[in-house]
């Protein structure tokens, strides 16, 4: 990379038939325990994941609402963002967005607070998800990177020491993928999210500098020190 060249992200998005004939080639192997989806790139990407989850039946559905690129606060698609709020949340059995991601699909202003994550998570499972999980990490103002479960009655606070290590590229995706997996493990979803908030606090805890850019979080990190 040149040093003279500035972070940027690009995205490419898949022609939503590629996707289509993928998804049908993983959903033709037998029962699937549990699915998640990350960054979705057109309305039609959407539109044929949440035809698949019906069509397939799927259980312990993840929604990971990926609406921007990590350190970016606008929204590169709008259309996609209410084609997720109107497609895929009814099917969620899980959704984790971030406090931006949070704000637009429950359609508030920028969430800054632990009471305002609590009102948006209301106004998310109002939408059709079973469970939401607002990720606040450490933007938050507290001296804990917070997360907050909601069940449709109930707030779980999950928080872990803020770690001033920034090499946490892949946290969000990270955190999502380790509850799909507690999932598929048999999990409730209350043990899963507990799991994965572990999972993840190591991974970022154990990051690491691949550039002057950019620091992903290491997914070894948890097993090696438990």
């Amino acid at each position: 990379m040149d040093p003279d060249d500035n972070w940027r992200h690009d995205v490419t998005p898949i022609d939503a038939l590629v996707v289509k004939a993928a998804l049908k080639t993983i959903l033709s192997g037998g029962p699937v325990d549990a699915m998640k989806t990350g960054m979705l790139g057109s309305v039609a990407i959407i539109e044929e994941t949440a035809a698949a989850i019906e069509q397939h039946h799927l259980q312990n559905v993840v929604i990971d609402p990926v609406m921007v690129c990590k350190g970016e606060d606008e929204l590169m698609q709008p259309e996609n963002a209410t084609a997720i709020r109107d497609l895929l949340l009814p099917l969620a059995t899980v959704v984790t967005p971030n406090l931006f991601e949070a704000s637009q699909l429950a359609g508030t202003a920028p969430i800054t607070s632990l009471a305002e994550m609590k009102n948006a998570a209301v106004k998310i499972h109002q939408l059709g998800a079973q469970y939401v999980v607002i990720k606040g990490g450490k933007a938050i103002d507290s001296d804990k990177a917070i997360d907050l479960l909601f069940d449709g009655t109930n707030y779980t606070l999950l928080e872990a020491p803020k770690d001033a290590n920034n090499h946490n590229h892949g946290a969000g995706c990270t955190f999502a993928a380790a509850i799909t997996a507690g999932l598929a493990n048999g999990m409730t979803v209350e043990a899963a999210v507990s799991k994965a908030k572990d999972f993840v606090t190591a991974a970022i805890t154990g990051g690491f500098a691949l550039n002057e850019f950019i620091g992903p979080v290491w997914h070894g990190a948890y097993n090696r020190n438990n």
